[in-house]
């Protein structure tokens, strides 16, 4: 080996290391819940679950959808109206009375992302019409993770 074989920043496999530079923030967990909606609707679709079993939004989940919601471009896929919304909650310990609640507006996560060092953000699609709701993605957030309001990607994500 040569005397310069140490010289360069890759180590034997293959990945670029730098001892010299401080190394990078972890990014935040992100729980993504497209299979389990894929199966859910598999299930209904083969008889399994009733319409019911799916349709049963929780009625504060259905006023906040209505009211303060972020509109979807995809339609429902029980009942393909145009009705969809997301809505977003926040929960943690170190959120005290703020923990549980709706975020809007979505600025309003960047504030308690810059104020809390670590929580989670729910979100849930949900049907304003035939009352079909389900988890979309699950994420922490926090000035442990970063300043920012959400994992990178998040924004990309956001479309279904």
């Amino acid at each position: 080996m040569s005397a310069g074989a140490y010289d360069s920043p890759m180590d034997t496999s293959g990945r670029s290391f730098d001892p010299t530079k401080e190394p990078a923030r972890p990014t935040a967990p992100l729980v993504d819940y497209r299979l389990a909606r894929r199966a859910a609707l598999t299930q209904l679709r083969q008889g399994f679950i009733g319409v019911t079993d799916v349709c049963d939004a929780h009625p504060e989940l259905l006023r906040a959808a209505k009211n303060i919601g972020e509109p979807l471009e995809a339609p429902c896929p029980i009942c393909s109206h145009t009705s969809m919304k997301l809505v977003r909650y926040v929960f943690g310990d170190a959120l005290k009375h703020d923990s549980g609640r709706v975020v809007y507006p979505r600025e309003w996560l960047g504030e308690l992302a810059a104020r809390h060092e670590t929580f989670t953000c729910y979100v849930v699609e949900c049907c304003v019409d035939c009352s079909w709701n389900h988890l979309v993605r699950a994420f922490q957030v926090g000035t442990k993770w970063s300043r920012g309001t959400a994992p990178a990607g998040e924004a990309r994500r956001r479309r279904l």
